[in-house]
């Protein structure tokens, strides 16, 4: 699936009329812009760069979505199994920080002046980056937006994530992964954009390394007999469990209760116990407290409990 104006979006609604329809099983491969539709490479905040056109407000007033998917005999209730097979980013990227009102800029003092701004050339051989400044990074591609929309109403921001997905910005769910959706409209009406070349935990200065993705490969299923309230994923860094909400503490214990419960049900623990050993095993740690709704995510290694 490439951009183009049948595919692209910048919110989520459920009465979007799908891009495309396949069945559970079927692998889809995207092309994604970057979060800000550009077509070509940012070089500075501001300057005239060219982005997809035209875009209609408010359908197209967020990030980049490419989608949506719908998935044939999807109901609300059931979840969402995607496995990501590839995240291919492309030759470019940008990131940058401060030279507006927010919390973070106001609090760190940077929310004065012009933004700093760093553009980046990527090389997916080496995985590295090197900004115009001479900074050099490894990159860990993944993608920030990946998800369906809400049951109620109307259009919804790409900005917060849900219990449906959306804008999770998880560094973890990199290639090998598998990302669990709880799904909220018939068809699942799945999205993806936002990609990240690399991102630490928290994207503190509100963009991570964005960039436009030449490979997304995706594979669907259907899960109907598997009940979820909350996004969960199976990463190579291990088992994660989330949770979303405006306040972090509460993000905190949403994101420790999914872990409980899945300890429970990978190796038949109690809650009691289950906690007991979180305490020595499970990191927590903070997705990102840049979305308006804060997220925090569990993770459980492989191999760190055996019984």
């Amino acid at each position: 699936m490439n951009p183009e104006r049948s595919t692209l979006h910048g919110s989520f609604s459920k009465e979007y009329e799908p891009a495309l329809r396949i069945n559970p099983g079927d692998i889809v491969r995207f092309s994604c812009l970057d979060m800000g539709w550009a077509l070509e490479p940012w070089l500075q905040p501001g300057a005239p760069t060219k982005r997809f056109g035209p875009r209609e407000h408010p359908m197209d007033s967020g990030h980049a979505l490419c989608g949506p998917i719908f998935i044939n005999g999807a109901e609300p209730g059931m979840v969402l199994k995607i496995q990501i097979n590839e995240v291919l980013p492309g030759s470019w990227g940008w990131s940058g920080a401060g030279g507006y009102p927010s919390e973070i800029n106001s609090r760190m003092g940077v929310d004065k002046g012009e933004e700093y701004f760093l553009h980046w050339k990527l090389d997916s051989n080496t995985m590295t980056g090197v900004s115009q400044l001479g900074h050099k990074i490894p990159i860990r591609p993944f993608m920030g937006i990946m998800g369906m929309p809400p049951a109620e109403e109307g259009i919804h921001s790409t900005n917060p994530p849900r219990s449906c997905g959306g804008n999770i910005d998880c560094k973890e769910l990199v290639k090998g992964s598998t990302l669990y959706l709880p799904i909220s409209v018939d068809g699942a009406l799945f999205s993806v954009g936002d990609g990240h070349a690399a991102q630490g935990d928290g994207e503190v200065a509100l963009p991570a390394l964005e960039c436009p993705m030449d490979l997304v490969e995706l594979e669907f299923q259907l899960l109907s007999d598997f009940k979820l309230s909350m996004p969960r994923a199976n990463t190579p860094s291990g088992w994660i469990t989330f949770g979303f909400n405006k306040d972090l503490h509460e993000a905190t214990l949403i994101a420790l209760d999914g872990m409980l419960d899945l300890m429970n049900e990978l190796f038949g623990y109690e809650r009691k116990e289950s906690l007991a050993l979180a305490s020595l095993i499970v990191d927590l740690r903070i997705t990102q407290i840049v979305n308006g709704v804060h997220g925090v995510h569990a993770i459980l290694p492989h191999e760190a409990v055996t019984k």
